[in-house]
């Protein structure tokens, strides 16, 4: 069923796994699902899929849906990812990011998408899948072996948000251990640290983060931006001096607040927001 909006449609989510996901699913746990919300108007437009945040252990709601129907307002398609967290271990959240990419391209004339602008966001633990999307695309995961599984999973552009980055002694404890569980392999230790796979094939990117931010240190994003630079890759990164963790979309805050106007005139840069909707990034979505 869609509901249209003034400035988009909202569409019922589509399972990412039609037979059951590979992996398995905890008993009580909601099925991982994409929720597309389009934009308004007949032209093909940039999609970005939303990670929201939550430590790999929950979702957190602000950072979800909100997000999603601000991109909208900026004329990009926003989709909503409903990823496995704990007690699901990793690679069960990277294959459902990359299915998510997948099937956005498969879908591109039921949604009216570019299938060579499609983006990852993704906020704190959800920055942390954002960046392993944009870092671990040519990595196997589980499939389905369906026509979805023959599309790229490699994004066009990545935006993080107070993202978790790294291990010790800058990392969040709690998303590494509910993502890796209480005895990791060491490999899955090392590389839990996204900055240490950034290459010259990383997309575009986009990374903002408060300079006090008391969950998730700033070295996260200053370790992510610095990697990128020395591959190569095109990245902005804003620090803002004041911002507690997790304020999302920050419409209103004196200082992070500026961050979804930077990240508009960053997505017309690399060719995803529609062109000339300056002003429209500091309004509240409706």
């Amino acid at each position: 069923m869609t509901d249209t909006l003034e400035t988009c449609r909202l569409l019922d989510a589509v399972d990412l796994w039609p037979n059951g996901p590979p992996g398995g699913l905890a008993d009580g746990a909601t099925a991982p699902s994409l929720r597309p919300v389009l934009p308004q108007g007949d032209a093909p437009t940039a999609a970005i899929i939303v990670c929201p945040g939550g430590a790999y252990g929950h979702l957190a709601d602000h950072e979800a849906e909100p997000v999603a129907r601000w991109l909208t307002r900026i004329g990009v398609a926003g989709l909503v990812l409903r990823y496995r967290v704990a007690p699901h271990r990793h690679p069960l959240p990277v294959a459902d990011v990359q299915r998510a990419i997948r099937l956005t391209r498969v879908r591109l004339d039921e949604w009216n998408i570019d299938p060579q602008r499609v983006g990852v966001l993704g906020f704190s633990a959800g920055g942390h899948l954002a960046a392993s999307a944009a870092t671990m695309f040519d990595r196997p995961t589980p499939g389905c072996g369906d026509a979805v599984d023959g599309e790229s999973a490699r994004p066009d552009a990545a935006v993080l948000c107070y993202p978790v980055i790294l291990g010790e002694p800058y990392g969040h404890e709690g998303s590494r251990r509910n993502l890796l569980g209480p005895e990791p392999a060491e490999r899955d230790v090392e590389e839990f640290s996204r900055d240490r796979l950034v290459s010259d094939q990383t997309p575009p990117t986009f990374l903002w983060h408060t300079a006090d931010d008391p969950v998730v240190n700033v070295q996260n994003s200053l370790s992510f931006a610095a990697s990128c630079r020395e591959h190569g890759v095109p990245v902005e990164l804003h620090v803002f001096p004041h911002g507690m963790h997790g304020i999302g979309l920050a419409f209103g805050h004196p200082s992070a607040g500026a961050w979804t106007s930077l990240c508009e005139a960053w997505l017309r840069s690399v060719g995803f927001a529609r062109v000339g909707r300056r002003g429209t990034a500091g309004a509240a979505p409706r």
